[in-house]
């Protein structure tokens, strides 16, 4: 079934149309930049925006970058505080006129790699962490979708969020070597290894298809591989949680 995907970030709005059976992409990536206000409603016009370049009249799934309760922004994270209480189901169902399932997007990136990438038939504990504006996670156990695992929200040192100090963003903002970067990305990687003790550790977003220049800086004892299907993992895993209906909450 063709459904329309939606990779909400920090920087851009991303959509294609994917098969949500295998996971192919059918269309290429259409990418609109996140608007710099990132409110609710300047948001909501870029994903009817991107509905309307591929003509699409089917389900859409997004995946957006906070926790998400029921179709529910419980956090505005890196977007305006208006996101805070806001029902991003139907915010998005309004502006598009069209049915629209809504989850985490470290959860849709997490829900690709688990189907359809190298995370297919992992069984025990796996955690998917994006790496970009932020750090997201995705945990699944035996195949199965924890919902909202924020580790990447996890208080450091004088940072509110671990994810300000070694995040994508925090390297481009600062110009660290991915040396340097690396060591800080290492760091993140224990305090998620002490508190979740997963099997295995699949990272996803931008900086994943760059991970040999920073894998011997990994000194964690849970094996860490980057995901195959990179940038795109947001986009699969929200067009098919749109068809399965994956837990939003």
């Amino acid at each position: 079934m063709e459904v329309l995907g939606i990779d909400v970030g920090g920087s851009g709005i991303k959509g294609a149309l994917v098969n949500s059976v295998t996971g192919e992409m059918l269309t290429k990536r259409f990418r609109i930049p996140t608007p710099e206000s990132r409110k609710p409603k300047a948001m909501a016009e870029v994903v009817s925006q991107i509905v309307k370049h591929f003509d699409h009249k089917g389900p859409v799934g997004v995946g957006f970058p906070t926790v998400i309760k029921h179709g529910v922004c419980i956090s505005p994270g890196n977007l305006h505080k208006k996101w805070l209480g806001c029902n991003v189901k139907e915010l998005f169902t309004s502006y598009t006129g069209l049915p629209v399932t809504v989850i985490n997007d470290a959860d849709a990136a997490g829900y690709a790699t688990m189907n359809y990438g190298l995370g297919k038939g992992k069984q025990g504990l796996v955690v998917m962490i994006t790496i970009g504006t932020g750090l997201g996670s995705g945990v699944f156990l035996d195949g199965e979708l924890i919902p909202n695992f924020e580790l990447g929200q996890i208080p450091y040192k004088k940072y509110d969020k671990i994810e300000l100090w070694a995040a994508d963003s925090a390297k481009e903002r600062e110009e660290l070597t991915y040396k340097k970067w690396g060591k800080r990305f290492n760091k993140f990687l224990e305090l998620v290894e002490l508190i979740v003790c997963p099997d295995l550790i699949i990272l996803g977003g931008g900086a994943s298809k760059d991970f040999e220049e920073y894998r011997e800086c990994i000194k964690i004892d849970t094996p860490v591989i980057p995901a195959g299907l990179q940038n795109h993992a947001g986009i699969i895993g929200a067009a098919a949680a749109a068809l399965h209906q994956a837990p939003k909450d």
